[in-house]
Order: C-alpha cells, then structure tokens, then sequence
C-alpha cells in the first residue's frame, strides 16, 4: 500500500498539474506581488516627500498658534480643537443611532421587501462621495431647507448654571459640520454593526434560547458582548474617515482661516475654567485640520507648503493613532471573548 492511501485510505493520482504550479499561476503570483510592492512604492515617495517637506516645520508653537499671514508662526490650534468637536459630535450622533440600526435590521425586522429596500439603500449610501453629504448638510443644517426664509430665529435655553442660544436654522457652525459627517458614517456604522452580529456563532444564540433567556436579553447579554470588539473597531476606523474629510466641510462652511477654537476653548483646563464653552461651542464658527491644509496647498506662497506638509504629518499621526486603538482594542475583547 502506497504511503498517500496509508495517510489518507484514498489513492490520489499525481498528476502535472498537482506536481508543481502552472505558468498561469506563476503568471497571477507575479502579477500580485508587483502590484503590492507598487503600491508600497508609491506610497513610500509620498511619505518621503511630505517628510521632507514638513519635518522641519512640526514644533511646539506649530501646534499651539493660529493660522497667520507669514508662513513662519502659522499654526493648527484652530484645525485641532475644531477637528475634535466635529469628531465628538459626530460620534455621539452616528453611533447610538447606528448601532440601534443594525440591531433592529439584524434582530427585530423580517426578512422582506422593507428590509431588501432598506439593505440596498445602506449599500449605495456607504459608496456615495463625501461632497454629496455635504450638498445634503448644507441644505439640511445650515439652511433648514429655507424654512426660515432669511430670518434666523434663536432658541433661548437657561440652566440652573448656565445659558447658551441656539440659532435657527444651525447656520456654518460646528453642530452642523458634525452632523454631516454623522451622516457621511452613519452607513458604515449600521454595516458594521451588522456584519459584527452576523459574526458571532449561531451555537450562543441557540444556547441562551435553550437555557430560557428572551431576545432581549440573548442581544445584552451574549450577542453584543461578543460583537463589540467589532463593532468599536469598525466605529474608529468610520470616525477616522471622517477626521480626514474636507469637501462636506467646505460645503458647511468651514472658514479657511480662523483665529479663535470653538467656545474660546484652547486647552484642556479651559473646559474646567470655563465650562460654558463646552455648551457653546457646537455654535460657534470652526475650521478643522483638512481645511487648513486645503487651504495652504491654495496659497501662491513656497513657504506654506511646508506648512501644510507639516500639518499633513499631524493628520497622518492622528489617523495612525486610531488605527492602532482600533487595533488594541480588538485584540485585547478578542481575547477575553470565550466562545
């Protein structure tokens, strides 16, 4: 008896094409790897480029001035503050609201025309490009379809410690650059909530039916416990796109050149010294990080390319950071995850 029917109880006949690899897979093989290390070239010489460009500009007082009209003290402060309140806006509006979706989508609706039409929506809505989100804001937040017909009104909202004014329509403020970009992720958002439930074995579901648990409590307590590394993991990266958007910002009316952070809010303490900047803050005017660097790439001056090539390694660091939190998180739930 031959050693493959000794292994296996079935003689498999050797044959040329199980011997050794085709000409066309070698062929595909090549064709992969030369287009892999493509990528990682062309990637590379950007990388060098901005590197070069930028290394020497990234300081201390870059990061804490506002943008100014000599190149030689134009800093991000403005971009940074203004790219973390659109950041936590957003977030806090996409991500119940997504994570509700995906759990009625995948869990509560039957299967049907409803949910077919719904799926085929969320699909083209993840493809869409960003300045159409913004054409979106802009008629939706800032204008509120022109309900007002040029006669903005204010809400005036008083609390026991505190007193801030809500304009009507938003206008160009920052409530409404967040809730676009909550828009531009809320998609990617109910998707990956969605794929994270599919994930996770129909064995544990089955289980908790068995033991008596109703639905309710199999999604708290079995099924959004195993889905979370996925579903934070998916969230970081959707919010780390948005960080990096400049054409629905543009649309909102994100100003190109601003001295003052929303809220008069520069530092940390700030927010303990002056607590009602944070409730003023979603209605003040802002920039963010994309719209500097846009707006420094447009400039005739040599001097501000090295200013936005700095500013392009702050946003690569800040992209870096999310991922690699992406990273950790999902790794360190995964391995507490026991099914």
């Amino acid at each position: 008896m031959s050693a493959n029917v000794m292994r296996t109880g079935i003689d498999v006949p050797r044959t040329r094409a199980f011997a050794r690899p085709s000409f066309v897979g070698r062929l595909f093989a090549g064709a992969c790897a030369t287009s892999a290390w493509m990528g990682l070239g062309v990637l590379s010489v950007l990388l060098v480029g901005v590197l070069w460009q930028g290394a020497g500009w990234l300081s201390w007082s870059f990061l804490t001035n506002y943008d100014s009209r000599h190149p030689a003290e134009a800093g991000i402060r403005a971009g940074l503050w203004g790219s973390l309140w659109l950041v936590v806006l957003a977030t806090l509006f996409a991500v119940p609201v997504g994570v509700g979706a995906g759990i009625f989508l995948e869990e509560y609706e039957k299967k049907g025309w409803l949910r077919t039409v719904i799926e085929i929506n969320l699909s083209n809505l993840a493809g869409v490009p960003s300045i159409v989100y913004g054409i979106l804001g802009m008629a939706v937040f800032v204008k509120m379809f022109g309900a007002f017909q040029g006669q903005p009104k204010v809400l005036e909202i008083g609390l026991r410690n505190a007193h801030f004014d809500i304009p009507l329509p938003f206008g160009r403020t920052v409530l409404s650059g967040g809730l676009t970009l909550a828009l531009l992720i809320l998609p990617i958002v109910i998707v990956v909530t969605r794929e994270a439930l599919r994930a996770v074995p129909s064995s544990l579901r089955q289980a908790s039916y068995a033991l008596g648990a109703t639905h309710w409590q199999t999604i708290r307590h079995q099924l959004l416990p195993a889905a979370l590394p996925g579903i934070i993991t998916g969230v970081i990266l959707s919010v780390s796109r948005a960080i990096g958007e400049t054409a629905p910002l543009l649309m909102v009316g994100a100003a190109v050149y601003l001295a003052n952070s929303p809220g008069g809010i520069e530092t940390p303490l700030d927010v303990v010294k002056h607590p009602g900047g944070v409730l003023e803050a979603p209605f003040d005017s802002f920039t963010a990080l994309p719209v500097l660097i846009f707006n420094w790439i447009s400039r005739p001056e040599k001097e501000y390319r090295h200013v936005a090539a700095a500013a392009i390694l702050v946003l690569l660091g800040l992209l870096q950071v999310f991922n690699i939190a992406a990273s950790v998180i999902r790794a360190r739930m995964q391995r507490k995850t026991r099914w």
